[in-house]
């Protein structure tokens, strides 16, 4: 497994759910993770899953030995430079406001430079919206960063596996984020045929 730091961004897409699991099982892992939560990001956390601080974030998702984070307003931190190498970066949850952000490269937070960065060095970037419905705006701002290098990947979760619980569906999906990075974690059931 590559060394690299992962670099994980929660923002403020309903869908906090997503990140807490995702951020659990590279921990529990040891993937060298650089995280970064935005203010609407640590609000989720709290509204969504009553993690009022990020030493209850820590709390819930286990050893942070593997996680470095880097304060939101922190433009010049490691991650929103080139030259420092990563394995890519994620954006679980990511906001309208940040696939517009990463779309038209505005990069007026960490969390913006970082996904600038990783594109222009050619890394994989997964953003992983939460929203419904969505306005054409919303369809064009995904489309632009589609074409700009980033994987869209949706937090919608498919029901084959016949879920019982919630925690399966949130699973669904971050077994298809950690899949896009080549992280060898199995949390969720795949297709048996």
């Amino acid at each position: 497994m590559s060394r690299l730091p992962l670099v994980l961004a929660i923002t403020g897409a309903s869908g906090a759910p997503y990140a807490v699991r995702l951020l659990e099982v590279l921990a529990r892992h040891e993937v060298p993770t650089w995280l970064i939560v935005s203010s609407h990001g640590q609000r989720l956390l709290r509204d969504e899953c009553g993690l009022d601080s990020l030493e209850a974030l820590e709390a819930a998702t286990g050893d942070w030995s593997s996680v470095t984070l880097f304060p939101d307003g922190d433009r010049g931190a490691l991650p929103a430079s080139g030259s420092q190498r990563t394995r890519g970066m994620v954006v679980c949850p990511c906001s309208m406001g940040t696939v517009a952000a990463v779309a038209h490269g505005t990069s007026r937070s960490l969390v913006e430079r970082a996904a600038d960065v990783t594109l222009k060095e050619g890394r994989r970037l997964v953003l992983v919206p939460r929203e419904t419905p969505l306005s054409l705006v919303h369809l064009r701002n995904l489309v632009a960063a589609a074409e700009a290098g980033a994987t869209i990947l949706p937090a919608a979760p498919g029901f084959y596996h016949r879920p019982a619980e919630v925690g399966e569906l949130v699973d669904f999906v971050v077994q298809r984020v950690l899949d896009q990075f080549g992280i060898e974690a199995e949390v969720g059931k795949r297709w048996e045929g």
